[in-house]
């Protein structure tokens, strides 16, 4: 049986405050108390609870991961899911458990809410932008990372862009992009990758902004053909907007690559299985996650870049 601090106490002979003090190494504790408590503990094969022993020291227990988002539901998102599995399996091992918290566009009030939380070891934030990272509550500095520009990323541009160049090598012209948010910081990377790539080609730029679902993939894959019916590709910027995208495409006869070829961006498990099989380009989400957590618990991975790299499929 697990010997508990109350053991410990009892077997020394002192109050369970006096035994936390000791061994925790925290507070006033005469000598005699200090060498019955250590006497008891090691005869008991007392070891203290990592939620316990951060608390005592003060350092919280739990990762908040909290996304900065306009859309109420964005807690229930694949990539949110994801990202915080991955950061509770790796900090479980610590003892440190993983809140999630949706913050709005302006988040002032609830950064200095979590700041002010003692059970708050680290913040790992995403859907931020950069005048949010420089205006963080001064608790939360050095134990706050970020998913995303600025912090741990997917090198999305690069991974955009060697889909919009496979696009241009197979004969596409007129390529739209639906992009991120544009208050997203991390929407800036594929964006500028495809901007420079069309000017340099002398080819036209067309852009509409998405917000990673497939609902609004589907919206703007409308707009794009009214807007700009000689379209022969649409990239997106993330594989539920894709999917939104072959859903209206496919609902307004046009086919797919033959007519308009589409490609994605994160790889997800579905991609594959579409018919036809989505191209798209790789997204770590799992390892991003890790290293953010990690990152806001001190390690050295802030400014992190995660490589891309296109998956080729049927739809380009």
């Amino acid at each position: 049986m697990t010997a508990k601090l109350t053991d410990v106490a009892r077997r020394a002979g002192v109050s369970i405050a006096t035994a936390s003090r000791v061994l925790s190494g925290r507070g006033p504790a005469s000598p005699a108390s200090r060498d019955a408590v250590r006497r008891a503990a090691a005869d008991l094969g007392y070891v203290p609870h990592p939620v316990a022993q951060h608390l005592s020291r003060g350092e919280g227990t739990r990762i908040v991961f909290a996304f900065r988002d306009r859309r109420t539901d964005i807690l229930r998102d694949p990539f949110v899911s994801r990202a915080a599995a991955a950061m509770a399996s790796a900090a479980e091992p610590d003892g440190l458990g993983v809140s999630l918290r949706r913050l709005p566009l302006d988040a002032a009030g609830e950064l200095e809410s979590i700041a002010a939380d003692r059970s708050v070891a680290a913040v790992v934030l995403a859907g931020h932008d950069r005048a949010m990272l420089d205006r963080l509550p001064a608790r939360l500095r050095g134990r706050t990372a970020a998913i995303g520009a600025g912090g741990v990323d997917v090198d999305s541009g690069a991974g955009v862009g060697s889909l919009v160049r496979h696009l241009m090598a197979t004969g596409r012209r007129r390529i739209a992009l639906i992009g991120g948010p544009p208050w997203v910081a991390a929407s800036r990377a594929p964006l500028h990758a495809y901007t420079e790539l069309m000017r340099s080609a002398g080819l036209p730029v067309r852009v509409v902004p998405g917000d990673f679902t497939t609902v609004r993939g589907r919206a703007a894959a409308r707009i794009v053909m009214r807007r700009w019916p000689d379209t022969d590709a649409i990239a997106a910027v993330s594989d539920a907007t894709a999917l939104g995208v072959l859903q209206s495409l496919a609902a307004a006869g046009i086919p797919v690559p033959d007519d308009v070829a589409v490609t994605g961006f994160d790889d997800i498990p579905l991609a594959a299985a579409t018919n036809p099989a989505l191209s798209t380009a790789t997204h770590p989400v799992e390892l991003i996650a890790v290293a953010a957590a990690r990152a806001a618990l001190g390690a050295p991975e802030r400014g992190r870049l995660f490589p891309s790299r296109p998956i080729l499929r049927a739809t380009a």
